[in-house]
């Protein structure tokens, strides 16, 4: 793999490359992720990687140049790369370098503009989950490494390419080379909290807040429920997406009117909703979602054990989100989408479950204003290509 820019300077990094080679098990946080980077063991062989891209426990992820239309979604298998697959499938290839449309009901592949070398990485392994905006705006994105047989994940010791799967569902959406969609994790062992940890951290209020919210010891995961009576009579409860709309252009921020794309859900009298399996909803939760530094979190996409829909399909929560001094209580908004059958949620129902995991070292940047975060102080929340009420 060829040599890319240096990003940050070889003397800052003495002291963060001895903390990455520990023994340390756990997700790697803003600081681990720049020695990666100056280490060449994440590159760019397109365009020289971004400081911003770099956030408290992930990495952005940036659409190369070409993407191909293919017939189906796949996975390469042990023994086939991702290429391999697109040309079986007669990838149609598309120039996105400047804009171009993909459309919502087809699918596509994209080589991504990062590489990874985790040869000599101590033992890393690499998940991926479509950032926040991606989800509000029902965008499948799986992540593709060659000879995986998992979606969205990085085996330990991976050298080579990245691809996105891409499949609008609700809206066709325009990209171009340097377009963000998803982002990386890294984590050294087995970061899991232990049960008492979890429960003590619960019954501090360090994690979710407000309502019913409880842990659940078995799975190690904590409990999110539906808010479908907001602030009473006449409230906005939520969102169901319009059919038949116009494109977004996912880098334009600001720029749609949202009754153009969006139907406004008011409170109901019996405070529930049935989701139709051929609409997509933006609701949100009754609790505040709190993640403290020193660990991350990710919501559990789909769990049929509360029902068939899914919630949630951009899971990741940063070290700092919510948190007292790094932008304050924020609720956690739901994307949810019905499997086969109408299903009826109920005001106060579980919806979600939250893992949280233990952070290798604090980051030095948490979720905040600072750092440019989209949705501080949250309620629920259109994506930001949306224009915000005045």
């Amino acid at each position: 793999m060829a040599e890319a820019k240096t990003l940050f300077p070889s003397e800052q990094g003495a002291a963060e490359a001895a903390a990455l080679n520990s023994t340390r098990t756990g997700i790697l946080p803003y600081q681990q992720l720049r020695v990666m980077l100056r280490e060449h063991e994440i590159v760019s062989l397109v365009d020289e990687i971004r400081p911003d891209q770099v956030q408290p426990a992930s990495l952005d992820l940036r659409l190369g140049p070409i993407a191909y239309r293919v017939r189906a979604s796949f996975l390469p298998g042990r023994d086939v790369t991702v290429r391999e697959r697109i040309e079986q499938l007669d990838g149609y290839a598309i120039d996105i370098s400047s804009g171009a449309v993909l459309e919502k009901g087809c699918v596509y592949v994209v080589p991504l503009m990062e590489q990874l070398d985790l040869s000599s990485a101590g033992g890393l392994t690499g998940f991926a989950n479509p950032k926040s905006s991606t989800g509000r705006l029902d965008i499948l994105t799986r992540l593709l490494c060659d000879h995986s047989e998992a979606f969205d994940q990085v085996e330990r010791g991976y050298r080579g390419p990245l691809y996105l799967e891409i499949a609008p569902r609700t809206f066709s959406i325009v990209v171009r080379a340097g377009t963000r969609l998803n982002q990386v994790r890294f984590r050294r062992g087995s970061p899991q909290v232990a049960v008492s940890e979890i429960q003590r951290l619960h019954d501090e209020g360090q994690l979710v807040t407000g309502a019913d919210a409880r842990p659940n010891l078995r799975d190690k995961l904590v409990g999110v429920t539906i808010d479908l009576a907001g602030a009473g009579a006449g409230a906005l409860i939520g969102y169901r997406a319009n059919k038949h709309t116009d494109r977004i252009d996912i880098d334009r921020i600001g720029h749609y009117e949202p009754m153009e794309f969006w139907e406004p859900l008011y409170f109901r009298r019996h405070a529930s909703l049935v989701l139709d399996p051929n609409e997509f909803y933006i609701l949100v939760t009754r609790e505040a979602v709190r993640v403290p530094p020193d660990y991350a979190a990710e919501m559990v996409a789909y769990d049929t054990a509360v029902g068939e829909f899914r919630v949630h399909y951009a899971g990741f929560f940063d070290p700092g989100f919510g948190w007292d001094g790094a932008g304050g209580a924020c609720k956690a908004v739901l994307e949810v989408r019905s499997h086969e059958v109408p299903f009826m949620l109920e005001h106060g129902q579980t919806v979600g479950w939250l893992r949280y995991e233990r952070m290798m070292a604090r980051p030095d940047r948490l979720y905040s204003a600072a750092l440019g975060s989209t949705y501080l102080n949250q309620g629920l929340a259109l994506s930001k290509q949306f224009r915000r009420p005045a």
